[in-house]
């Protein structure tokens, strides 16, 4: 599969943004997906992560009640909805999949996902 991040930019402290994972080549019914970001000088950290069946989600502590991960299978597109966005979320933001059998699973780790989207770049300005 072949991912294409898209929807990042600058916007201001407390606005949104929603970013978009395209994927071709498979379907995105058949993989665990997630969102990554890394900041200048920073490691790369787990955002969001979605299951194959799209009903089980996992965020990490700082986004909680502010992102939002959703895949839409009949556009074949992952989305990450974020919100009341702080300057603490600017990075650079990764898609990634990883294709699985198990319909409920969450995959958090960076080293669990196979395939991943070029980046989108994500500025909050205070």
């Amino acid at each position: 599969v072949q991912l294409q991040a898209s929807g990042g930019g600058l916007v201001q402290s407390g606005g949104s943004l929603r970013l978009s994972c395209a994927a071709s080549g498979r379907t995105v019914s058949s993989y665990a997906m997630g969102w990554f970001r890394q900041a200048p000088g920073k490691e790369r950290e787990f955002v969001a992560a979605i299951s194959r069946g799209g009903g089980d989600t996992y965020y990490r502590d700082s986004v909680k009640g502010r992102f939002t991960i959703s895949k839409d299978n009949a556009k074949n597109t992952m989305y990450l909805q974020m919100n009341s966005l702080n300057s603490e979320d600017t990075a650079v933001y990764y898609c990634a999949a990883r294709q699985t059998i198990l319909v409920r699973v969450i995959r958090t780790g960076s080293d669990e996902y196979a395939y991943w989207g070029q980046g989108t770049q994500v500025t909050v300005s205070s």
